[in-house]
């Protein structure tokens, strides 16, 4: 498993790791009208899928406004942010920034996509931060587990893997 601190602390990730050359593992997530999303809804199509701790963290809002900003850059990538908020608060948050080229999912059900990614924090039923690129035939491409989850990613690299992904 990837080595992820929390504020310094040592944090215990549940789940498995995903390294390049996978295939992307399938989850089921929330939308913020609450309907089920899975991977299998954007098959054929690449993903750049985040995962953050909370939205309504500086880093996080910081994080995921920079892939919105982003997105108009990487054509029809589709660019997915992850995290244990409630639906209600993603929804809310995505209003109040202007975030119309990501789409927020909650994890908060049963950490499908935690577990299956391996984020989930298990001290803190969180997701640890991280990025993922799956390419069209659902094979994951770029993999970061941001070794300290308040740190940012690195942006420009997930940018060029989701610009290089077929």
């Amino acid at each position: 498993m990837a080595n992820v601190t929390f504020k310094g602390n040592a944090i215990t990730l549940l789940g498995n790791e995903v390294k390049v050359g996978d295939k992307a593992p399938n989850f089921t997530v929330l939308a913020n009208d609450l309907s089920e999303v899975t991977l299998n809804d954007t098959k054929g199509q690449v993903r750049l899928i985040t995962s953050v701790p909370s939205l309504d963290t500086g880093v996080c809002d910081t994080e995921t406004r920079r892939f919105n900003e982003e997105a108009n850059s990487l054509g029809s990538v589709k660019i997915l942010t992850v995290s244990c908020d409630l639906p209600f608060a993603q929804k809310r948050w995505c209003a109040a920034s202007g975030i119309e080229n990501v789409q927020t999912l909650s994890d908060h059900r049963n950490l499908s996509f935690g577990e299956a990614y391996g984020v989930a924090i298990q001290e803190l039923r969180l997701l640890a931060r991280a990025v993922f690129v799956v390419d069209s035939n659902d094979m994951v491409t770029y993999v970061e587990y941001v070794s300290e989850a308040t740190n940012h990613p690195n942006y420009e690299a997930a940018l060029e893997a989701a610009r290089a992904a077929k």
